[in-house]
């Protein structure tokens, strides 16, 4: 295994979705980070940062496997993060939610993780429906580990 190949050493969305206030779903599973994260990685340790820190979460609708190449999520609701918090030494963990009246409609599959730009820096995606209304609120935590 090269070194460059194992950059990123964890990646982890875990999820939980409401209805009315009850836990109906638990999800946690690994997330593919894009190619065009290893630019923005690059303009970031470079000491050029402008615009490059992830400070927002999108809510997508396509259900395709996550491929290094991708670079957007498909019909986007976005949000900023709510929160950033370093649980430890090389880790960084971004805070999010979907409120009770966002977002009510959407048949939620895919999920990105964007920097202040647009640009997206990590993809995942569900397997069944979350069909997003009013009773339905998520709340969840995107860790990436170096």
């Amino acid at each position: 295994m090269k070194i460059a190949d194992n950059c990123f050493l964890s990646r982890s969305l875990k999820l939980r979705v409401f209805r009315n206030g009850k836990l109906i779903e638990n999800f946690e599973r690994h997330n593919l980070i894009v190619q065009k994260a290893k630019e923005t990685m690059a303009h970031l340790i470079g000491g050029d940062g402008t615009q490059k820190a992830i400070t927002k979460v999108a809510f997508g609708t396509n259900g395709a496997e996550p491929d290094p190449a991708n670079t957007a999520i498909t019909d986007p609701y976005v949000r900023n993060i709510d929160s950033v918090y370093y649980s430890q030494s090389g880790q960084v963990t971004f805070h999010f939610s979907l409120g009770s009246e966002e977002a009510n409609g959407k048949k939620i599959l895919e999920f990105g993780l964007l920097c202040d730009n647009g640009d997206l820096f990590a993809r995942r995606i569900r397997t069944e429906v979350l069909n997003k209304a009013s009773d339905i609120t998520v709340t969840g935590e995107w860790t990436i580990s170096f």
